[in-house]
């Protein structure tokens, strides 16, 4: 990774999509920097279409221990609702970016990343656009490289969790017996 200088040796940045079927289906982003996760919720998921816009809504941070939670959330807690990790793996900040924190590139409002993941690869790029109260709304898009492909949409074609390659329903249906 580029950008270690900030990080303990051997720490990585680590990034994990969890599908999120709460009142609406949505997906929850997160990017680690230390231990937490700074998180976003993205309505429609990452494209993997080139500059194809998607909004992502900031969220509370969670810890990192969250990273691989898979399980239903009560209906009285926050989030309440059934959540699978739907693809997870590595990010480096690039270009511009590259030695800066991620602390620093999002109080800057702007900044590229690199996805290695195990459904999701290559550039992507968040732009602040507005502030709603404790919330912000980002625009996050596929920067256009060798890995944006349009036609290639691993929502539908690669559904389950990459930890236990569940579906929600299983999921669901596990967690209530």
């Amino acid at each position: 990774m580029k950008n270690d200088k900030n990080r303990p040796r051997g720490e990585k940045n680590l990034f994990v999509i969890q599908k999120h079927q709460a009142t609406n289906l949505h997906y929850d982003f997160r990017l680690s920097d230390g231990d937490v996760l700074i998180s976003w919720a993205v309505p429609k998921g990452l494209s993997t279409a080139a500059n194809e816009k998607r909004l992502a809504i900031s969220t509370d941070d969670h810890p990192m221990d969250y990273a691989d939670f898979e399980g239903v959330i009560p209906e009285d807690e926050y989030g309440a609702g059934t959540v699978m990790v739907w693809d997870n793996g590595e990010y480096e900040l690039i270009g511009e970016d590259a030695d800066k924190s991620l602390r620093k590139a999002l109080k800057d409002g702007s900044f590229k990343f690199e996805l290695h993941g195990q459904k999701l690869a290559g550039g992507y790029a968040m732009i602040r656009m507005d502030k709603k109260g404790d919330q912000e709304e980002w625009l996050i898009f596929k920067l256009d490289d060798s890995n944006a492909d349009g036609r290639r949409n691993p929502e539908s074609t690669q559904p389950d969790s990459v930890l236990t390659d569940r579906s929600l329903e299983d999921i669901r249906r596990e967690s209530a017996k």
